[in-house]
């Protein structure tokens, strides 16, 4: 685990673990590096982990600059700290933005990318569900009301063991006397309603910025973030990519499933 400072002088914190090739993995939009504990394992690799600003135990921020082409710049300041010329990345919901923000705009950084449902269209029945608990402590008072509560609250989502959704809750909430607290900024919340979630009124540019790079996609087949038809366009519009739809998974995939695994190490192979 390691800090850095960027150049607007925040503290931001990233895991990195492992040996061998690095592959830096990118979280969801509240979410933080324990996103990948799961695969973490399975990858055999140096994985490394960004705190996003506003996330985890980075620093917060000014709102402004919750955006994904500062974010992106994050990356890159990190990739800098470890003195990485070119890395692959996973990117998961947000993170798969990011990557496809860092193809249009250092694209000499990528070695590759791998996207965790996510893509150029975001579907808007699964933006308003994000948006309905953006910022909002949850009403549960203990993490294991909330794991008991986590199935019900995931749609989308079978086959779950109840040891994963405790594994969830503790990554993502912070118990305390009061109740539960969120473990990031709720002011993400307040930029969600300035920009209706949308990252830009067409990415499907940055998705094509990604031509050239070894690309898999991986969907939750009851995803409520990423269509089938927009599955199937980005499909059309790269042919070579490894895609993957993954049984009993709503937004997002976990990706230790087996099929995930399957995906993630084809797209390796061409790396």
């Amino acid at each position: 685990m390691g800090e850095f400072t960027t150049s607007d002088g925040l503290n931001l914190h990233y895991s990195d673990e492992g040996t061998g090739p690095a592959i830096l993995c990118l979280s969801g939009l509240t979410r933080n590096s324990t996103d990948f504990d799961y695969v973490t394992p399975h990858l055999d690799a140096r994985v490394i982990a960004l705190d996003y600003r506003g996330r985890g135990r980075s620093d917060w921020a000014e709102t402004s600059t919750y955006t994904i082409p500062i974010e992106a710049r994050d990356v890159v300041e990190l990739l800098d700290h470890l003195e990485i010329a070119r890395v692959p990345i996973i990117g998961t919901s947000r993170g798969g933005l990011v990557a496809m923000m860092l193809a249009a705009t250092a694209n000499d950084r990528l070695s590759g990318v791998c996207l965790n449902d996510i893509g150029p269209e975001i579907a808007p029945e699964g933006l308003q569900a994000i948006m309905d608990y953006v910022g909002r402590n949850p009403a549960q008072r203990s993490l294991a009301e909330a794991a008991a509560m986590r199935a019900e609250l995931m749609a989308g989502f079978a086959d779950v063991p109840q040891t994963r959704w405790e594994a969830e809750v503790a990554k993502h909430y912070i118990e305390t006397e009061d109740g539960l607290t969120i473990n990031y900024d709720p002011a993400l919340a307040d930029v969600l309603r300035v920009t209706g979630g949308q990252p830009a009124s067409d990415i499907w540019p940055l998705f094509d910025a990604l031509e050239g790079l070894p690309l898999a996609a991986i969907r939750g087949a009851n995803s409520d973030l990423l269509s089938a038809e927009t599955f199937a366009e980005m499909q059309r519009r790269r042919p070579d990519m490894i895609a993957a739809e993954i049984p009993g998974r709503g937004h997002v995939p976990f990706l230790d499933e087996p099929e995930s695994l399957a995906a993630i190490a084809a797209w390796r192979a061409l790396l």
